[in-house]
């Protein structure tokens, strides 16, 4: 009896001190270190030739995504009844024929000039307009006394000095212009820049680019009459050519002044300056897709309702030249938020149904432009007004080691650290769940220090985050910042940091566990900043 006493007092004694695992934190460690470093080396690997947008790399791995969604009994979310929803671009192709006449010099296509995709065939005299923003609220008229409409506008690719971008007063194209609102709304033929040092050095590589892949744009999105004038960057020769009638020393000013150099003050070419352009393109239509799937709730009502959860599958493809390395694996960007993404999806197709519903979302073409986010928030395969947060896992595998002092490394999050952006931004409560989530379980440190709407990085406008803020759904976004590697060939599988992708990918499935069983939705409470509107 004696020695029984002690055993039910030990066992109460027992009880006061163990920490119990909150609801899921078992379907939590389901995601482990071993199991996404497994995803990443596949989804990372040089087979995949860094899921460029469109490729057959990118469609390869989509094709995982769906195999591993379909084994675990994930239900299809995107077109006619399977994981993808298809997305039509335009690809076209610049004829490489394509030219330009300056002063009886005739300049082709990739060695002369670059440009965007377009059908032109015109002989226009130029106006040399600076940096052609036209701001006048901070009086800025790089066009005072030059008429643009028929011509071609020359400009430097410079910013008007001292202004910020995100700060100018008024409404984009109507208080003011950037060079190409100008010249579309003054009736300017083409835009024609002075190239950068940096593109320069790049030449060879844009140009077989432009030659060999072409340009890409979302049909849905291709609206008539809203598309500017053709813009056009010049090589230095081409630029040369044009101003060679102008005054000696006068194209290497410009040149100069569009790469750091005192400014040029606008004027007019001579009008027998003639500038012929003759351009031809190819367009046909290719495809690319979101990967979708759901796991449906469980109470009749809420399970109408999604917590979004989303990373973007897709990378920057191959280079096109040079030896060694040329594959772009993009293991963190954004290979590391895509397997996290895989992970969390499994676990929770093991665990007990959760009253909403999680919607689980791979976007294309984040590196062209957020193509798939603001694809999918356009045209939704769920009703869009029942997705109550947007979690987006963007960068999140890479720890900075004690000790790291490599300058590119300086904003790189610790083993136990990630940037939060967004969470507080909408919603008061989104930002209180989040921070709570994580005390009660991992306790890592949330770092706030991108969280601003004058962020000078705009890491807010840089993800596919954006777009769902833009359609009033409280987000989070998940990054564990630059680094060395960033978009470099380098970023490899084998320098994830696995414990802390696996503690950054628990942390959101925990939190997204949580948002998809509280009775009521985050309450939006906050108007998204003004600053953070508009792209």
């Amino acid at each position: 009896m004696q020695f029984k006493k002690r055993a039910i007092a030990l066992a109460v004694a027992l009880s006061c001190t163990q920490v119990w695992a909150a609801p899921g934190e078992k379907n939590a460690r389901i995601i482990t270190a071993e199991q996404l470093r497994n995803h990443l080396s596949f989804i990372a690997s040089d087979a995949l030739e860094g899921r460029d947008t469109p490729s057959r790399g990118l469609k390869t791995a989509a094709q995982y995504l769906a195999s591993h969604l379909a084994r675990w009994g994930v239900k299809p979310a995107g077109d006619d009844g399977t994981y993808f929803q298809k997305i039509a671009l335009d690809k076209t192709l610049i004829d490489k024929n394509s030219s330009i006449t300056a002063n009886g010099q005739t300049f082709s296509f990739g060695t002369g000039f670059l440009a965007s995709a377009t059908e032109l065939d015109i002989s226009a005299p130029a106006v040399f307009a600076d940096h052609g923003w036209y701001i006048p609220e901070k009086e800025i008229n790089p066009y005072e006394g030059l008429d643009v409409a028929g011509k071609i506008i020359i400009v430097t690719g410079a910013f008007p000095e001292g202004i910020n971008f995100r700060k100018i007063p008024g409404t984009r194209g109507k208080d003011w212009f950037t060079v190409s609102g100008y010249a579309k709304k003054f009736g300017a033929k083409a835009v024609i820049r002075v190239p950068s040092f940096r593109l320069l050095s790049r030449w060879q590589t844009s140009k077989e680019r432009s030659l060999s892949k072409g340009s890409f744009a979302m049909q849905k999105f291709k609206k008539a009459g809203q598309t500017g004038p053709a813009l056009i960057t010049a090589s230095a020769e081409l630029l040369s050519a044009i101003f060679s009638g102008e005054g000696r020393g006068r194209a290497n000013s410009i040149f100069r002044a569009g790469n750091g150099g005192d400014a040029v003050e606008p004027f007019a070419l001579k009008e027998d300056n003639v500038i012929s352009i003759k351009m031809s393109s190819q367009v046909e239509t290719v495809y690319t897709q979101n990967v979708i799937g759901i796991i449906e709730g469980s109470d009749k009502k809420l399970k109408k309702e999604y917590v979004a959860i989303g990373a973007h599958y897709d990378h920057v493809g191959m280079k096109k030249n040079g030896s060694g390395d040329t594959i772009y694996n993009g293991a963190d960007d954004d290979g590391s938020g895509t397997v996290a993404v895989l992970s969390i999806a499994e676990a929770f197709s093991r665990a007990k149904k959760t009253k909403r519903s999680l919607l689980f979302i791979w976007h294309t073409g984040e590196e062209k432009g957020l193509w798939g986010s603001k694809y999918f928030t356009e045209y939704p395969t769920v009703d869009r007004d029942m997705i109550i947060t947007q979690l987006n896992l963007d960068m999140i595998g890479r720890g900075k080691p004690a000790g790291d002092t490599h300058p590119k490394n300086k904003e790189l999050s610790g083993p136990d650290e990630i940037y939060v952006i967004g969470s507080k931004m909408m919603s008061t409560e989104l930002g209180a769940l989040s921070e709570k989530v994580n005390k009660d379980y991992l306790k890592m440190k949330l770092n706030y220090k991108y969280d601003d709407p004058n962020d000078p990085n705009r890491f807010f406008f840089r993800s596919d985050h954006f777009n769902y803020a833009q359609k009033g759904i409280p987000v989070i976004f998940y990054f564990d910042g630059v680094h060395v590697d960033y978009h470099q060939v380098s970023d490899h599988f084998d320098k994830i940091d696995y414990e802390k992708l696996q503690k950054v990918t628990r942390t959101i499935y925990m939190t997204a566990e949580k948002l998809a069983s509280i009775p009521k939705r985050p309450t939006v409470d906050k108007e998204l900043p003004g600053a953070l509107k508009s792209r």
